[in-house]
């Protein structure tokens, strides 16, 4: 953490410098001394202490300066650090000035100078300022901020983007932070270059899409050699599965993954029914756990990074990534899950992020405190959202196409929705209009076995109606069922026949593709259980016919 600053300002070099060196020797070890020989240029650098977040204890200035007097720096430097204590440095005749300034500026103390012995003139009274300070101080934020408006599309990208790669942050409103207004001034920005991010060194991007976030964070996107025993595509539960399963053996392992660490279950608020987590936890620490265990068996891990393609060169299989840097591996396993399914609807994709959210981040719940939020969705990832936002939000309504929650839904959860007063369920009922002016405001609903129509108030749409794999970059190399998720093991064998191009002698591996070395797990695969449990345990058996693999190599 920051050491608070203190501050003294004083166009005489030598009385800069005496009360620089008696500051230092006293508080050095507690606070940062830091000086300046005019007020503009003390505060300049104010405003970079500002942005960078480090906080200022006490201003000590001198009032007699050329161009720029001691209490005019104070007026514009409380407006930037209101909660600072002020003390200005004047000679027998500034008295008078000092005086008045205890009015204008509410300076908390005037020292005459000079102030020799400090031990008596200097120190007794910054003491008791800095004291006072103390009392009423709370740490600041160190970290990544961000600044944007609640409504925008954009700005709950990067949120969400830096939530779901572990990046400690803080939102700050800029329609209702103080803070936030503050640092559009220091930066320069404004409204039209939102969201704007600004880094612990003081170094900010304005508008910036989370791929140029991702590099400033250091989030590393290049491969570090050019040829892996194992390349894993998807780091959901069962990529994160097989990269540690696979590092843990020995494989030299690489996790490529397009968005962050996790997948669909890195967005579910509560996962209940995992093995050895009886208290159950969220699906972001699940991934961060995860990640961690990753990485100490040495696994390599891209993160925003995207697989283009994929070919065949002898024993090899060849990736092509985003950036058009190429990675080969002995063997390659697909673990991309499924991705959430957009609907149909009017008006839906126009408040896409300003109200309307596919899988929202837990973050977006602060957000909506007493509001009326309805979810799209019967299935567990639906009902961990609904139970999650029930703890801000008046009213939860969740809109279920189906005749039951029985169907799509565990039991468990079943019974905790059924026993939380403020959500309500309605079956057989769909979305059919989005409206608003800016945001989402009101949705139409619809009951799928009358007909009938109501319009309601919404303050937010949650979207969990299911997903979809997304493997066309797999087209024509591995086989695929209609619904684009990929076949493996004995699905692959039609009246006892190995797949067409099957190039050796033995039937596919029970988790391997079409394609010799490269093997598919998790809720990509066809006909797959689903779910974070039957993600891993695949992942686990992946690496096992890995092995199987090479070893007939």
């Amino acid at each position: 953490m920051a050491k608070p600053v203190i501050w003294t300002v004083d166009d005489d070099p030598d009385v800069l410098r005496a009360v620089e060196r008696d500051l230092r020797r006293q508080y050095g070890d507690r606070y940062k001394v830091i000086s300046a020989d005019s007020g503009a240029s003390a505060f300049e650098a104010v405003k970079q202490l500002k942005t960078r977040n480090e906080p200022v204890a006490l201003f000590l200035v001198d009032q007699r300066m050329p161009h720029m007097s001691g209490v005019e720096f104070l007026e514009l430097a409380i407006e930037l650090y209101p909660e600072a204590k002020r003390a200005l440095l004047t000679a027998y005749a500034d008295t008078d000035a000092a005086i008045r300034a205890i009015n204008n500026v509410q300076i908390d103390h005037y020292l005459m100078k000079p102030w020799d012995p400090p031990e008596e003139r200097l120190y007794g009274v910054v003491d008791d300022m800095l004291d006072d300070w103390q009392a009423s101080y709370h740490p600041v934020f160190q970290g990544v901020r961000v600044i944007g408006n609640q409504w925008s599309p954009h700005s709950s990208e990067v949120r969400d983007f830096l939530g779901r790669n572990f990046v400690p942050h803080q939102w700050l409103n800029v329609e209702t932070d103080e803070e936030a207004k503050q640092l559009l001034s220091t930066t320069g920005a404004d409204a039209s270059t939102l969201p704007l991010v600004v880094f612990p060194d003081g170094s900010f991007l304005k508008n910036p899409p989370t791929v140029e976030v991702a590099r400033k964070l250091g989030l590393k996107t290049k491969a570090e050699f050019p040829f892996y025993d194992l390349v894993v595509v998807g780091a959901g539960p069962a990529g994160l599965a097989a990269a540690v399963y696979g590092a843990a053996d020995g494989l030299h392992t690489l996790l490529v993954e397009r968005e962050a660490p996790g997948g669909q279950a890195g967005r579910s608020s509560r996962i209940e029914n995992y093995l050895g987590f009886p208290m159950g936890l969220s699906g972001n620490d699940l991934a961060r756990r995860a990640v961690a265990q990753a990485r100490r068996f040495g696994v390599e891990i891209l993160t925003p990074q995207e697989v283009r393609s994929v070919r065949i060169e002898g024993p090899s299989r060849v990736l092509t990534l985003a950036d058009g840097v190429e990675v080969g591996c002995r063997a390659l396993l697909i673990a991309t899950g499924i991705a959430f399914r957009k609907l149909d609807v009017p008006g839906l994709d126009r408040f896409s992020g300003a109200g309307v959210y596919y899988y929202a981040p837990m973050s977006e719940a602060f957000s909506y405190r007493d509001g009326n939020i309805y979810i799209v969705g019967g299935a567990n990832s639906a009902g961990q959202a609904a139970m999650y936002f029930s703890k801000f939000a008046r009213q939860v309504t969740m809109l279920v196409r189906g005749n039951s929650l029985s169907d799509s839904m565990s039991q468990y959860l079943e019974k905790q929705i059924a026993a939380t007063k403020n959500i309500e369920v309605k079956l057989n009922s769909s979305v059919i209009g989005v409206e608003g002016v800016d945001r989402c405001e009101t949705i139409t609903i619809q009951n799928n076995k009358t007909r009938a129509t109501e319009n309601v108030s919404a303050s937010a749409l949650l979207i969990y109606a299911g997903a979809v794999p997304r493997t066309e970059w797999l087209a024509g190399m591995v086989e695929r069922d209609a619904q684009g998720y990929l076949i493996s093991g004995q699905h692959l064998m039609l009246e006892g026949k190995r797949p067409t191009g099957w190039t050796v002698d033995r039937d596919p591996f029970y988790l391997e593709t079409s394609v010799p070395g490269i093997f598919v797990a998790g809720d990509v695969r066809h006909r797959s259980a689903k779910g974070v449990t039957s993600g891993v345990g695949e992942g686990a058996m992946a690496v096992k016919l890995v092995h199987q693999y090479l070893g007939l190599l």
